[in-house]
């Protein structure tokens, strides 16, 4: 079977309206400030860093903006990302690159996958190639979504193969030889209101953009609910519950 079967995609145009988006959007916002608390608290030490399916350079230009001295490579499968990627962080080394043929073999100290996993079928042959890819003692820190009960026509937009179970992510982390050091849900806080909005998407004709496509009083409010949540992670908490989840894992 060829990639091309094996992956659901969204349409390549769609990265330069993605692009206009993420700027403003409390969900792309929050999400890059989990991440870089996360990178921050289990690999802020590292030195070469590869974000796997990197999209529009999004995240890879905060972490550009927080650790200027490390060598930070992207890849895509769609040169259309790579476009607006190249362009956020002309620093950094960009390929296209296929995630289950990939082939490196120690090269990395931290590789990042956001929202990436849900779109390919063989994702266990992904874990793989990117435990593969990490050095002794390196780490992998991955978001998915998650809860098959959320699943709506936005997954389906957005070409998910799954939405995962803790359970799933985990086991399938574990399976490669790595050892997950850290786990959580987040969007926790905001599930109720998740829920609801996806209930109302099962039952309306939603646009690929929708849920970004929001007043500006409601985008602030949500981003400042994610601020707090973020600040409840910062003190240990660990949410078992929420839209997505955040794990971290090391090759010892």
């Amino acid at each position: 079977m060829t990639e091309l079967t094996e992956r659901r995609y969204f349409s390549p145009s769609a990265f330069a309206e993605l692009a206009a988006h993420e700027r403003k959007s409390w969900w792309f916002r929050s999400r890059n400030a989990v991440i870089l608390w996360a990178l921050g608290k289990h690999c802020s030490g590292f030195h070469r860093y590869l974000e796997v399916g990197c999209g529009t350079g999004f995240v890879l230009e905060a972490i550009r903006e927080h650790y200027e001295r490390a060598e930070l490579s992207g890849s895509e499968y769609f040169e259309e990302g790579l476009v607006h990627a190249r362009q956020r962080v002309p620093s950094a080394r960009f390929r296209r690159l296929d995630a289950t043929a990939m082939d490196d073999k120690a090269c990395f100290d931290v590789i990042g996958a956001f929202d990436v996993l849900e779109h390919i079928e063989d994702d266990e042959k992904v874990f793989a190639n990117l435990a593969r890819a990490i050095v002794p003692g390196g780490a992998l820190l991955i978001t998915v979504p998650q809860h098959r009960w959320l699943w709506s026509a936005v997954d389906d937009y957005a070409c998910h193969v799954r939405r995962y179970t803790r359970d799933e992510l985990v086991s399938k982390v574990v399976r490669t030889g790595l050892e997950v050091e850290y786990v959580s849900s987040f969007v926790s806080l905001l599930l109720p209101l998740m829920w609801l909005s996806r209930l109302r998407a099962k039952k309306a004709v939603v646009g690929p953009m929708s849920e970004f496509k929001i007043p500006g009083w409601l985008n602030a409010g949500l981003e400042g609910v994610m601020d707090l949540e973020r600040l409840l992670l910062r003190i240990g908490v660990r949410f078992p519950v929420g839209g997505s989840l955040l794990l971290v894992a090391r090759k010892r």
